[in-house]
């Protein structure tokens, strides 16, 4: 029989990281984009996550690489058209995230009608925290969220501000494709977004819960 996995390493055999774009009215305003009236998904493969303590890989395609900070939601069972009132009980747990996004490339696709796979789903876009049981946080929609690059505070925000509260987009994703066990999903990023080079040190937390830390560096090949 084969061993259990535990959720503490979820990013180890978690199959899908689903990411809501725009779901902090502030963060839209800032990249000059519309609110949206429904979530906005796209994917990242399970090779985007980096844990704690390790090196965010600069995609070598693009010249403008930014952060995103975001609260990730950790699915504890197998999920298939939640009703929202029971949303919460399929949850495990959490992970702060950071959504790093090739903002030149993106900004391509936008104007090219293309999708953001390019933008967002490279080896190490998925810098993700410590697992936090859900027992841990009492009210995912009362944190405060802070992201500094080298010492300078960037990201400050409040998951209070989500345009789309967590039981409502599990049951909004799980109506379009079956969450799994160990699957994350990515929650939306509040204002404050921006660049990071080579050699630049990212520390972020999720105030009062759990902390991380990582340093950007360009690729061997």
């Amino acid at each position: 029989m084969a061993a259990p996995r535990p959720l503490s390493r979820f990013w180890e055999w978690g199959k899908n990281i689903v990411c809501v774009g725009r779901n902090y009215a502030d963060h839209a305003k800032e990249m000059q984009s519309a609110v949206p009236s429904e979530p906005l998904l796209f994917l990242k493969p399970s090779t985007a996550y980096v844990p704690d303590g390790s090196a965010i890989l600069m995609p070598p395609y693009s010249r403008n690489l930014h952060h995103e900070l975001e609260l990730g939601v950790v699915m504890g069972r197998r999920s298939r058209a939640v009703p929202e009132a029971a949303a919460m009980d399929y949850v495990a747990g959490y992970a702060l995230c950071l959504d790093m996004t090739a903002r030149d490339v993106q900004d391509e696709c936008k104007k090219k009608g293309l999708p953001w796979t390019l933008a967002k789903s490279f080896t190490t876009s998925c810098p993700v925290s410590a697992f936090v049981p859900k027992e841990r946080i009492p009210d995912p929609h009362d944190l405060q969220l802070w992201l500094r690059v080298n010492g300078e505070l960037r990201q400050e925000g409040e998951t209070a501000s989500m345009i789309f509260p967590i039981p409502y987009i599990i049951s909004y994703v799980s109506k379009i494709m079956t969450l799994e066990e160990g699957d994350i999903i990515l929650t939306g990023t509040p204002k404050g977004v921006g660049p990071v080079r080579e050699n630049d040190e990212i520390q972020a937390g999720i105030r009062g819960v759990v902390s991380m830390r990582f340093t950007v560096e360009k690729p061997e090949y």
